[in-house]
């Protein structure tokens, strides 16, 4: 076959060429204005900070010193705290929740993402099972108060698990270039409206007497969600006389909105799903559960890597289809 010839069999008439284009800005559509829509359909009314109880626990927050409490607390935790202290200008701490037992995954997580300059990564072995909504509540709060004890500097905190693959790079990126002052963030794949369980032989069972409302506080799913610091204040105030029996995720919600902050819904972070690995799918996402250890330095491995055929995948319609 002749050049010209080969030209000539992707000739396209005027209707067929309209036709690809729609196509085209179709498949972007979906690609970037999906995780648009379900964030705007996922938001949280604003709260209102006339009420007088949410008032005041910000101002608690507000006035809140644990400096003097410092010296006399550290031998109570498990954490080394010196690193933490160290940094000056930090812009994410990572706590990563892992049980005793998993040496391998958290490994695997110091040798991949949480192997940054400008993140810091401490592990904490206290929760129950290394789970954000397993753990004991009693637990997550010492958590909480740690960071604010030995990482106050740490402009936003990510709370994870080693079983979870956090694009740091991409979140870093994405606080970087937030346009309003971030405070009240609250940040990770928001549940709204979920209703209390009723059923008293089932897991987490809450009487109407103990929590009269229809529907929990949106909150951000356990697996790994973003704190900025002075959620973390809020929230550890707001927690000194909370104790129903509900996951601690679900009670970080609700904290946060006795505090009056809203829970923002990004569909980057995956919640409790593991996505299906895929590379473009990965250079999006920020985070992934059920990552095992192979997977968590292949994804490391891969990230940043310039895919032409991520530009014409529908990168969106993957990471749906990739969810087990």
């Amino acid at each position: 076959m002749l050049p010209w010839q080969l030209i000539c069999v992707f000739r396209l008439q005027t209707h067929q060429w309209c036709f690809l284009l729609c196509n085209v800005i179709l498949f972007h559509a979906l690609l970037f204005g999906g995780d648009i829509v379900e964030e705007f359909l996922l938001q949280s009314s604003p709260a209102a900070y006339t009420d007088r109880f949410v008032l005041e626990v910000r101002e608690r927050a507000r006035k809140l010193d644990l400096t003097e409490t410092r010296l006399n607390t550290s031998q109570l935790y498990p954490i080394n705290s010196e690193p933490c202290l160290h940094h000056q200008d930090l812009l994410i701490l990572t706590l990563v929740l892992s049980s005793p037992g998993n040496s391998s995954q958290r490994e695997a997580v110091r040798n991949s993402w949480a192997n940054q300059t400008s993140v810091h990564s401490v592990f904490e072995g206290g929760v129950s099972r290394g789970n954000w909504q397993k753990g004991h509540w009693k637990q997550v709060k010492m958590a909480l108060r740690w960071i604010l004890l030995f990482c106050p500097q740490a402009r936003f905190i990510v709370l994870s698990e080693d079983s979870v693959y956090l694009n740091l790079p991409a979140l870093t990126s994405y606080l970087l270039g937030l346009r309003t002052h971030p405070d009240d963030l609250y940040l990770g794949r928001v549940i709204h409206r979920a209703a209390p369980e009723r059923d008293p032989d089932k897991p987490h069972y809450l009487p109407y007497q103990v929590y009269p409302e229809k529907y929990l506080p949106d909150y951000c799913s356990g697996p790994a969600f973003l704190l900025s610091q002075d959620v973390v204040r809020k929230v550890y105030v707001a927690a000194e006389d909370v104790s129903l029996p509900l996951p601690s995720d679900v009670l970080i919600g609700l904290c946060a909105r006795r505090a009056g902050v809203v829970a923002t819904h990004s569909a980057r972070f995956s919640g409790d799903r593991h996505i299906r690995y895929n590379p473009c799918c990965y250079n999006f996402l920020f985070s992934s559960a059920g990552m095992g250890v192979g997977m968590v330095g292949v994804a490391w491995r891969d990230l940043g890597i310039s895919c032409a055929l991520c530009i014409f995948v529908a990168v969106y319609v993957l990471c749906l289809k990739s969810v087990t």
